[in-house]
């Protein structure tokens, strides 16, 4: 291909958290003991490296900055940073009882660290019997009663509670209060932002023994108390070909669908975005022009806008997840022609 518009893999990178494992099954299960505990692995942080291709060595936020504006796609030609964030997150512990910030506030408050709030979604890879979540306040908590569970110790009791079980999606847009429990993995697709306001971490001390920072003033004034479409969406499955398409959650700032399948077949990416396809389960290889190449669980790949076509090759069942950046009118219109009803639409398309 003359413009070397090829799928690229970017290798990922772990990030230590207090709450995190020394092991990372089932994704890298080749994985040896750690010798601190890994609670996140970024996937397309900005600074993760492209493995091959035109760019090949260069970190993803160098590379995007110098991406002709046809591999972007032709609604991010005018995108000055790598849009999407996506991780698996590895908890051993409960995460800190948090919320994040939306646009708007970020843009007043927050423009030293990027200016952007943090709308996000969570796909269930593996969960054992007994894990669950924390996703918004159960019925009748006010910020009154929301200060009271705070200054008595029982915010716990303050929010609700979701079992979890692999394949599910939860959605939480901006202004979410929440948490996640052990015994599970997580792949996490959220805006590009790193504004996390911690309301309660357990009392626990950071490496020099102090007690981590809490951000209660701040998350008081973003939460969302009240009606809210934070928790479990409602996927919607179609068959494409040999691909069985799950519509798992889609809003203005990403959308994500689990594919599944066993036999090969062409991928023919949009003009308007890039795809990032996340290897989730399964094994096969990709092939593009005379690149042929294997992929394998835990990968994420980017697939440029207007690729001219690359084909899919099974060795065995494989789930992956695609995550891109859509035009939500477009979107809906897809769908509508598609015959999916707008019921089914609202179990997993957010505005």
């Amino acid at each position: 291909m003359s413009d070397e518009r090829l799928p690229a893999r970017i290798e990922p990178r772990q990030v230590p958290r207090i709450w995190g494992r020394r092991w990372l099954d089932p994704l890298y299960p080749a994985t040896e003991e750690l010798s601190e505990p890994v609670g996140e692995v970024w996937l397309t942080g900005r600074d993760c490296r492209l493995l091959e291709g035109r760019f090949a060595g260069r970190t993803l936020g160098e590379a995007w900055r110098e991406m002709p504006a046809e591999w972007r796609g032709t609604r991010l030609a005018g995108e000055r940073e790598f849009p999407i964030l996506t991780k698996f997150l590895f908890p051993e512990l409960s995460l800190s009882i948090q919320v994040h910030p939306g646009d708007s506030y970020a843009a007043k408050y927050e423009t030293a660290a990027g200016g952007r709030g943090k709308t996000e979604m969570w796909y269930v890879v593996a969960a054992e019997p007994h894990a669950e979540v924390m996703v918004g306040l159960e019925a009748g908590v006010d910020e009154a009663s929301f200060r009271q569970a705070i200054g008595a110790g029982t915010l716990k009791r303050a929010l609700r509670r979701l079992p979890t079980s692999e394949g599910e999606t939860i959605y939480l847009p901006a202004g979410t209060v929440h948490s996640i429990g052990p015994g599970q993995v997580l792949c996490e697709v959220q805006e590009y932002s790193d504004l996390t306001y911690r309301i309660f971490d357990y009392n626990r001390t950071d490496a020099s023994g102090k007690p981590r920072e809490l951000h209660v003033a701040k998350a008081l004034d973003v939460i969302r108390f009240g009606d809210s479409t934070a928790g479990k969406t409602r996927p919607v499955m179609r068959n494409r070909g040999p691909v069985e398409v799950s519509y798992l959650a889609a809003c203005r700032h990403f959308a994500a669908e689990r594919w599944r399948f066993a036999e090969p077949f062409d991928l023919i990416p949009a003009k308007e975005h890039f795809d990032l396809l996340i290897f989730i389960a399964g094994e096969a290889e990709v092939v593009a022009g005379e690149s042929r190449r294997r992929f394998h669980r835990g990968e994420v790949w980017f697939v440029p806008a207007g690729l001219a076509g690359c084909r899919l090759e099974p060795a065995a069942d494989t789930t992956l997840l695609r995550v891109y950046l859509p035009d939500l009118a477009s979107l809906k219109r897809n769908l509508d022609r598609d015959g999916m009803t707008r019921e089914e639409m609202a179990g997993f398309l957010f505005e």
